[in-house]
């Protein structure tokens, strides 16, 4: 469960700016867009929450920033070797943005115990790494690193909570790696739950078509195959089933050649290659009977629409964050709320799965779908950096028409458009 991400000096970040998922005490829409966390006390939780704001406003850093995060948690202690740069992509527009850290925060909850995880990077290395665990709602710091420059060493901190080879996991810490990363790869139980929030997050940013794999995965089984076609018709999608077919990929002789002195594994998968082709049944009206479409010739809403299927349904079957940009690209908005709404609602999301997205639709801004909390605006200062800010910071009034007055420049966040001339 999400609760809160702060990023700065990343892209176009570059003061701290920080989305929060804590609901603020409105009552509308309160049973169907937030939920009650499993911590006494704590305050209820949005289950989505939308971005808006110009091309180039930073919608796509914000959530470029969360993939980073989520990638250099789950792969620095493997995929990066001694010396290697972090590629952290510091705020340009200035001159301190190169010689300043960019640092990212989160807090989440896990296996009811909500943890605030953060580090700073900067090119090199990493200059501050700190996790804070709260069981029972007190704070406990497992541990905490940070470089001082001029001595060119580490400080390690670590609480008496956080048990284990600390010394051992301490030494085997690359500068460019998380201690979190090789901790856990070096089997700590005690952080595994903090590293398997990162792994079971979701992010899908700008340009990154969706691997349909999953999806495809889950048509070879009846049961699920079966709920990925109930998803696909409650979107309206005319489909009678779903098929999934494998062929083997025959090499040509000149290039089986080349690798008859490959290693076995290369052998094997050379001799394994495979064509996976989908396709989607559809009824002839005159006759009753089905024929079979190539997904490929399917519209590009339709095959996206099958690639989020698995996906989807797994986030609200397992309470995953689904992180998405520009949502809205090749679906109607009436997809679009399709979608949104079966977060928003206990029997479709009964492990209170939570989705953050960016979009230019606005027919969602409807007091029946979102509420003001879930509503974030972005556009840049005269600094040329984001800026981060909820709708609520306006307080609008309970009839108000949210999109309207988005439109007509109420709240910021919108694209100058300056007089055309020819």
């Amino acid at each position: 469960m999400l609760v809160e991400f702060k990023i700065s000096n990343y892209r176009s970040f570059w003061k701290p700016q920080t989305l929060t998922l804590v609901a603020g005490p409105v009552k509308e829409l309160q049973k169907t867009n937030t939920f009650e966390p499993p911590l006494k006390g704590f305050p209820r939780l949005l289950r989505s929450a939308v971005l808006y704001g110009p091309n180039g406003s930073g919608k796509s850093n914000l959530i470029n920033g969360l993939a980073f995060m989520q990638t250099l948690v789950l792969s620095s202690s493997r995929e990066s070797q001694e010396g290697e740069n972090i590629n952290r992509h510091p705020f340009l527009l200035n001159t301190e943005g190169t010689i300043l850290p960019g640092e990212f925060e989160v807090t989440f909850i896990q296996e009811a115990v909500r943890y605030q995880y953060g580090f700073k990077v900067m090119d090199t290395r990493v200059v501050h790494e700190w996790l804070l665990a709260y069981p029972e709602n007190r704070p406990q710091r497992w541990f905490e690193r940070i470089y001082d420059p001029q001595k060119q060493e580490e400080a390690w901190y670590f609480g008496t909570k956080f048990a284990g080879p600390k010394k051992t996991w301490k030494q085997a810490t690359r500068p460019n790696a998380l201690f979190l990363s090789t901790a856990v790869q070096l089997n700590n139980e005690q952080l595994k739950p903090v590293y398997g929030w990162f792994q079971k997050m979701v992010v899908i940013g700008h340009g990154v078509e969706l691997d349909r794999s999953f999806t495809i995965k889950h048509c070879k089984n009846e049961e699920t195959r079966t709920k990925v076609l109930s998803f696909l018709k409650k979107a309206d999608i005319d489909v009678e089933g779903i098929e999934v077919r494998e062929k083997e990929l025959p090499l040509p002789s000149g290039i089986q050649k080349k690798f008859l002195d490959a290693p076995g594994p290369v052998k094997i998968f050379l001799k394994q290659a495979t064509l996976i082709e989908v396709f989607f049944k559809h009824k002839l009206k005159d006759s009753g009977t089905t024929i079979p479409f190539p997904l490929s010739i399917e519209s590009d809403g339709t095959q996206k629409l099958f690639a989020y299927a698995a996906p989807w349904m797994d986030t609200l079957d397992t309470g995953r964050v689904l992180v998405i940009d520009e949502l809205d690209n090749s679906f109607h908005p009436h997809i679009v709320r399709f979608l949104l709404g079966l977060f928003h609602h206990s029997e479709s999301n009964p492990k209170n799965g939570q989705l953050v997205f960016s979009t230019h639709d606005t027919s969602i801004l409807d007091r029946d779908v979102v509420r003001r909390d879930q509503i974030w605006l972005m556009e840049k200062n005269q600094e040329q950096a984001t800026h981060l800010y909820s709708l609520s910071d306006f307080h609008p009034r309970k009839n108000e028409a949210i999109g309207k007055g988005y439109l007509q420049g109420r709240y910021g966040a919108l694209p100058y458009i300056g007089e055309v001339s020819f």
